[in-house]
């Protein structure tokens, strides 16, 4: 479980709350691999991966377009960093899922709060700087 700290606000309220969100989106894959009396996590585990994949591209655009408004610098490295992680939502593949449940959602939950964590307070802690 990854729990929100003050330390990753980056001082921008609807980025902050869209970064919170990625949190719980995240944490509900962490309720669910802990979950011991659900024997099928399958469904479950593709409704959170469809809400990670749609709610980044709705917080990456977002994101974006703040950026572009007040003309950042690095906008175009963020778009970079931002198209990968998208990218690699695209390219789960549903079927490898089922194979090993848990062991699938603790490589996605590592590479989600991996890459989220890094992200927030190696670039976006600079937008507002």
């Amino acid at each position: 479980m990854l729990m929100w700290k003050d330390e990753y606000c980056i001082g921008i309220d609807k980025i902050d709350n869209q970064h919170k969100h990625l949190f719980e989106i995240g944490n509900r894959a962490y309720d669910l691999l802990n979950d011991q009396f659900r024997l099928d996590k399958y469904d479950r585990i593709v409704e959170i991966i469809e809400e990670l994949r749609q709610y980044t591209i709705y917080h990456f655009k977002s994101e974006e377009e703040y950026m572009q408004s007040i003309s950042y610098k690095k906008f175009f490295s963020q778009k970079v960093q931002h198209d990968y992680f998208i990218k690699k939502i695209n390219e789960v593949d549903l079927s490898e899922i089922d194979e090993n449940q848990d062991a699938y959602l603790k490589d996605l939950l590592a590479f989600v709060f991996e890459w989220i964590l890094k992200h927030i307070l190696e670039e976006d802690k600079m937008i507002n700087s």
